[in-house]
């Protein structure tokens, strides 16, 4: 009978259960789901790491490159993230070039990367005007069931504390790149910014890391990024309806506490690969 109700009326479905204040799933209001993370999750990249929200799971892998530094930025290398949401992740996606929603959480976390001043860029540049990093982010996604943006910051994140570039310097006498492989260091992180998704039910009831299914009946969706010093980093809403700003207040409280406990989980799964080793 529930299943029957839950197809043919899924709104009112889950509005049973909100005015009980729980879900479905039940999980309250406030409530992420179990969140897991593994770095080194690719062997042949320069930095990995896999994260799963509940089902929703993704995973990163970063390959440094040498380059030409940007003319309008002679001393800076650059980030480029790239998010890819292949078919093999939900039935909602096609083959293709990238969707709206691909490009768009490509341009998200490139703009966050740029607002929480995530890493100092002229830490990538080797030569002024002659040399510098490029990382390639590739971020693709496994199994979609809703959150995709606070997936990709984490394990965005995780990638770059894992990563690992090599030694290299511009040869004097021939002007060539020389990269010393045996010599490798880690990059210095300046920021940890964490992103904290909310859903709007009929304009009034917010809820923490919706799934897919609750991201489709919402009437607005809500992403808000903190660093570990409280401060906010991006607030993106992609329209629906407008909210208030006590409720906004209250969800970027929510994602302040949520930035402690992912930094704790980020910290203790790279502490305890050291000791693996």
């Amino acid at each position: 009978m529930a299943a029957g109700f839950k197809t043919a009326e899924p709104l009112e479905y889950h509005r049973s259960f909100l005015k009980e204040n729980c879900r479905p799933d039940g999980r309250e209001l406030g409530e992420f789901r179990p969140t897991t993370l593994n770095i080194s999750s690719i062997s042949t990249a320069d930095g990995s790491a896999l994260v799963k929200i509940g089902n929703t799971t993704v995973i990163c892998g970063i390959k440094a490159e040498l380059t030409m530094p940007p003319s309008d930025a002679p001393n800076k290398g650059y980030i480029v993230p790239n998010v890819d949401l292949p078919p093999l992740c939900s039935s909602r996606f096609r083959p293709g070039p990238p969707g709206e929603q691909a490009q768009a959480a490509s341009q998200f976390i490139a703009d966050v990367i740029q607002s929480s001043d995530l890493i100092n860029m002229e830490e990538l540049c080797i030569e002024k005007s002659k040399l510098c990093w490029v990382l390639y982010c590739d971020i693709m996604c496994l199994d979609y069931d809703g959150n995709l943006l606070d997936a990709c910051m984490i394990v965005l994140l995780a990638a770059l504390r894992n990563a690992r570039l090599p030694e290299a310097t511009i040869n004097k006498e021939t002007d060539l790149a020389e990269v010393d492989i045996q010599k490798k260091r880690h990059l210095k992180i300046n920021r940890h910014p964490v992103g904290s998704s909310f859903a709007v039910f009929d304009d009034s009831i917010i809820i923490v890391d919706p799934t897919a299914e609750e991201e489709s009946l919402s009437t607005a969706l809500l992403t808000v990024v903190t660093d570990e010093e409280d401060r906010l980093c991006a607030v993106h809403k992609p329209g629906g309806t407008s909210l208030s700003g006590e409720k906004l207040q209250h969800c970027i409280n929510r994602a302040i506490t949520r930035n402690k406990e992912i930094s704790k989980l980020v910290d203790k799964v790279i502490e305890s690969m050291k000791t693996a080793k």
